[in-house]
């Protein structure tokens, strides 16, 4: 089978190569894998920022956004045909991980699909434990490789919300900053709360991306017109604010603008050495007499897995063929290199495995 590979630390490795077929064991089942997103974690590993190899092989196959259809479900309660997504992360042996909460992890010993110490999905075929397969409706199908990134939007909002709940006052105004797949997912998810939501990005209202967020019935700020620090002045108390640039600039102007009883949730990932200077005493200042809370949120358990399922019926329910147009580029396996150059107005690239 062809599968697409990095070998992480070396800048610009991805390459296709050819491989033995799995083979499955007891509790597995034999994937066939359909399609997979690209993102920005897969475009860092290539250019060689991070990124860690299975025990005893000098390359990783790339890839963590899929969907596949079972091929052989073996010993499984699956069927041959059913639609899968398979989970991300591999628990250690921490009792967070051992209880099913292997996003929590609490020593870092885990292992990550594409991205540290597992072989993603960039490939034909998996051979994968039934407990990291979760299944989804065929209705689905041409959607389905987004359920990854919903769960981690659907983990980060869930959070937030059970820290808010901690104030009477309930979320009325909700920030999202970013308007990449993350970012337009989670103005999505928000909208079913009916929230008052502003997703800022630095592209114009004419842009695919604005469009998107208002067809939902968010708003769109253009930040090169609103800055991310002007918009407390201009729609009122931030009660939410959604992170999903991974700009470390950003994330510290997120938090000087969070509103009273304010929860901002960080999902993105800053890479890099960029000194940022900042007025640490007037932000813890702002931060504790506001009762203000920030965190971040990494990974997800397959109960968002699966509570993202039912997430992506709900939005194609109410805005049908909303999601598909978050997939702007579609390549075939041996053209996935393409994809880790991206195009500024593109979205969301999908490899088409099959």
């Amino acid at each position: 089978m062809k599968a697409g590979i990095v070998t992480p630390g070396q800048k610009d490795s991805a390459r296709l190569i050819e491989m033995d077929m799995p083979v499955i064991s007891s509790g597995q089942a034999l994937v066939r894998l359909l399609e997979l997103g690209i993102d920005g974690t897969d475009i860092e590993i290539n250019r060689g920022e991070y990124g860690e190899t299975p025990p005893d092989k000098d390359f990783i196959i790339l890839g963590h956004e899929a969907v596949g259809q079972i091929e052989n479900p073996g010993t499984t309660e699956l069927g041959k045909g059913d639609f899968v997504v398979p989970m991300v992360r591999r628990p250690d042996d921490c009792v967070n991980c051992q209880r099913g909460q292997l996003d929590m992890c609490l020593v870092g010993n885990y292992r990550e699909c594409g991205i540290k110490g597992a072989h993603g999905f960039l490939r034909e075929y998996l051979a994968e434990d039934v407990a990291f397969l979760v299944p989804v409706p065929k209705e689905l199908r041409n959607i389905a490789v987004l359920t990854e990134p919903t769960s981690i939007a659907t983990k980060g909002i869930e959070q937030a919300m059970e820290f808010h709940n901690r104030s009477a006052n309930p979320i009325d105004i909700a920030v999202v900053l970013g308007a990449g797949p993350l970012g337009l997912l989670t103005t999505a998810l928000l909208k079913l709360h009916d929230y008052n939501i502003y997703t800022l990005d630095v592209v114009p209202r004419s842009s695919v991306k604005a469009q998107l967020v208002e067809s939902v019935g968010a708003n769109y700020v253009d930040g090169n017109v609103s800055s991310v620090v002007s918009l407390a002045d201009k729609i009122g108390n931030l009660d939410l604010i959604m992170e999903a640039t991974g700009n470390s600039t950003v994330a510290f102007q997120a938090m000087s603008v969070l509103g009273i009883n304010g929860v901002l949730c960080l999902m993105g990932v800053s890479t890099g050495q960029k000194p940022l200077e900042v007025n640490a005493s007037c932000l813890n200042m702002q931060m504790v007499l506001g009762n203000k809370m920030v965190f971040g949120t990494v990974s997800s358990n397959r109960g968002h897995f699966e509570r993202s399922v039912e997430s992506l019926i709900h939005i194609e329910e109410r805005w049908p063929g909303w999601l598909s147009r978050l997939i702007t580029r579609r390549l075939t396996l041996d053209k996935f290199r393409d994809a880790l150059d991206p195009a500024p107005d593109n979205i969301k690239t999908v490899i088409e495995l099959t």
